[in-house]
């Protein structure tokens, strides 16, 4: 019996990729880096240390000075990759937004007498600050954040272990987010139900239940 629903936060509930790609843009350029190609360049070596942070070979702030210094191609102590890297996040921050089905669909769900929980990959302290700067705090019942996992998704055992603190089975969660490597494959290993969102419609071609708004969740997990 359905219980739970979780959710992935960035490109799920929150809208963070365009805040990036216009924090990026500014923050390179006062470091004379330039071109069509920034933004796409910094996705790529974030996600690159990023997965590295996921899997645990690098801790938080790590990830995050390896990305300055390997797209800025600087070599500078961690004090002051740590300072260079602020420039960039209080512009990604300033860019948040919340999805306008996130609510909704959040609300929805738990006046259905579901739980709302937030499973994401993030850092718990920088989690925390982006739900309640956006208001999302009280909407939900609960963050499963990355550095209490034992790894990030999409690895079976973040699922895993959000089964164990949640007390559940797998039968009593659906597991819902934008991405179908991290979110969906990753449940799915361990027999959770996934839903995925594709706002914009760019997978018609996955193997899985797909909506386009998260008010939609309900009506495709009860079908």
């Amino acid at each position: 019996m359905l219980k739970t629903v979780l959710f992935d936060l960035d490109g799920t509930l929150v809208e963070e990729r365009a805040a990036a790609a216009a924090a990026v843009v500014e923050w390179a350029a006062e470091y004379g880096v330039t071109g069509p190609d920034v933004a796409t360049r910094w996705r790529a070596v974030s996600e690159k240390h990023y997965r590295r942070f996921q899997r645990r070979e690098l801790t938080f702030p790590e990830q995050r000075r390896r990305r300055v210094r390997e797209f800025l191609a600087v070599d500078v102590s961690d004090a002051e990759a740590d300072a260079m890297f602020e420039g960039y996040v209080w512009r990604y921050e300033a860019g948040w937004t919340v999805y306008a089905d996130a609510v909704p669909g959040l609300r929805a769900v738990r006046a259905a007498g579901l739980r709302a929980v937030v499973l994401t990959n993030g850092n718990g302290d920088h989690q925390r600050m982006k739900l309640d700067r956006l208001g999302l705090t009280d909407e939900i019942d609960e963050l499963i954040s990355g550095d209490t996992l034992p790894v990030g998704k999409p690895d079976p055992r973040a699922f895993a272990h959000a089964l164990e603190r949640l007390a559940a089975e797998s039968h009593d969660v659906v597991m819902v987010g934008d991405s179908l490597e991290n979110d969906i494959r990753g449940a799915q290993s361990v027999g959770i139900p996934a839903v995925l969102v594709d706002r914009h419609d760019a997978q018609p071609g996955a193997d899985v239940p797909r909506v386009r708004e998260l008010t939609q969740v309900l009506d495709v997990v009860r079908r």
